[in-house]
């Protein structure tokens, strides 16, 4: 069984919330992309189907944007994580999430699609993550202007789906 120890706060870059604190300290980060995976994917197809397009504020995503944003954001992740990883120096830009779902089509696709989708990255992220050394996870890069590890990006993908849920369960559902 792989473990990924908790990354330092010193390995998180400065301007973004740092979702890994939602993480246990185990290190058994694989098993919890695992799991986390498939109770989104359970919360999410045990919403009413109208609550899928419900927006809490106005200019606000709808539940099956937030999923995709979820998707946007983990792919984007592991790109990066690839590229430091095999110590590439290049220093990467941000994005800008609400470009990206402005033109992602969410709202036309059925949830069932999405959440296959989420899935399918989801196994993707956690057998790149199985193949690093622990080297390679200690590694970093610049991302967006500031530095960080590629331990702490993966501990952010994790985070931060537990983020929106948390959001969608307050936000969405009161």
């Amino acid at each position: 069984m792989k473990t990924i120890d908790k990354p330092d706060e010193h390995e998180f870059q400065d301007n973004e919330p740092l979702f890994a604190h939602l993480m246990p300290d185990d290190g058994l980060l694989l098993d919890h992309l695992a799991i986390n995976v498939q109770n989104t994917k359970s919360f999410i197809l045990s919403l009413p189907a109208d609550k899928l397009m419900y927006r809490y504020a106005k200019d606000k995503w709808t539940i099956k944007e937030v999923v995709v944003h979820m998707i946007d954001m983990e792919r984007i992740y592991c790109y990066r994580i690839l590229r430091f990883a095999r110590n590439d120096n290049t220093i990467l830009p941000g994005f800008n999430a609400s470009d990206y779902i402005s033109n992602s089509g969410a709202n036309s696709r059925g949830v069932t699609d999405l959440l296959e989708e989420f899935e399918a990255v989801r196994i993707s992220t956690i057998q790149l993550l199985k193949g690093l050394s622990e080297e390679a996870l200690l590694r970093s890069g610049i991302m967006n202007g500031y530095p960080i590890t590629v331990r702490a990006l993966a501990y952010h993908i994790a985070g931060h789906e537990l983020h929106h849920i948390n959001v969608i369960k307050e936000r969405y559902l009161s």
